[in-house]
């Protein structure tokens, strides 16, 4: 099983291979025996629904409605769903070559692609898996991800961090990769679920990036009557005291006054906030990533404490 055939969209379209592929009718017809997954840009939807894909070199290739999306249970395709695809890379197989009026175009596929995909590699993950992902949409549920040739699964809200976020949109863009985490399929609907959270480390990993006497810079992202929630990286907060005046999304400068193993906590001391700038991206490369193609047991609390936060994918 070779996942590098089936990444979400957009990541081959500027390879040497998928541009050689799409760059001839002679590679085009190879693509089409070899059944291999293309890429290109899909620049119009026209009154039939059928998107046209930009090839290369003049060559023109058609989507018809029925072939732009696989889906499992086989409820349709609704129109918003072609619509939504022009201006974005689609991928695609090449079902036929036709002339018309002694110039070719091709007749495309991504409905087959995607059910490939679905058949040869994202039907046979199990939980633990890491995948490369694309986000595609944000709601403030959570964040929808392309998890293989355009097959979309969601990633919930509570799953992004284990720091408390009030949208999506405060930690992911759209069109970002990331990689994320099976957590469960279900083979009757198709249906693929996802998390982030265990891809960004413990909480030991990432308090021992920080030392009782510093000062950093965070986000403020919770204020509570008892405190307000600092987060120093996407899996890493502090409490500091309240303070009138502070919002929701600020930057702040806090002094690390307590490091607290045993009870997962972090004292902060709030020196600053930066009034009417809204940042997302402080200690943005500061979480530890895991580099590993899957995950058993993720504990984010240290044996010392009390308290235990992990997730069992086994």
């Amino acid at each position: 099983m070779d996942n590098c055939v089936y990444l979400p969209e957009g990541l081959k379209l500027e390879t040497i291979e998928n541009t050689e592929y799409i760059s001839s009718i002679q590679g085009l017809e190879k693509a089409k025996n070899e059944g291999i997954i293309l890429e290109g840009m899909a620049v119009l939807c026209d009154s039939e629904l059928s998107l046209h894909v930009e090839l290369e070199n003049g060559i023109r290739g058609i989507i018809p409605k029925d072939e732009v999306i696989w889906e499992c249970n086989g409820n349709g395709v609704k129109d918003i769903a072609v619509i939504t695809r022009v201006g974005k890379a689609v991928c695609f197989k090449v079902k036929e070559i036709k002339y018309e009026n002694g110039i070719p175009f091709c007749l495309l596929s991504r409905r087959e692609a995607q059910r490939e995909c679905y058949e040869c590699f994202l039907s046979h993950l199990t939980a633990g898996d890491v995948i490369p992902s694309k986000v595609t949409h944000l709601e403030h549920f959570g964040a929808f991800v392309d998890v293989g040739c355009g097959i979309i699964s969601l990633l919930s809200i509570d799953c992004i961090s284990v720091s408390r976020i009030s949208h999506p949109s405060d930690r992911f863009t759209v069109g970002q990769h990331i990689k994320t985490v099976i957590k469960s399929i279900d083979l009757e609907t198709g249906r693929i679920y996802v998390t982030h959270k265990e891809l960004l480390g413990t909480w030991l990993e990432n308090a021992s990036l920080f030392s009782v006497g510093q000062t950093v810079a965070g986000i403020v992202r919770s204020i509570e009557d008892y405190g307000i929630f600092v987060e120093l990286t996407p899996n890493l907060a502090g409490l500091a005291e309240f303070r009138e005046g502070i919002i929701v999304g600020q930057t702040a400068a806090v002094y690390i006054k307590n490091i607290i193993p045993e009870r997962m906590k972090i004292k902060l001391v709030l020196i600053d906030s930066y009034k009417g700038e809204k940042r997302t991206d402080v200690n943005s490369s500061v979480p530890v990533s895991i580099d590993t193609d899957h995950i058993d047991l993720w504990k984010y609390s240290p044996d010392c404490c009390s308290k235990q936060i992990e997730t069992y994918f086994s």
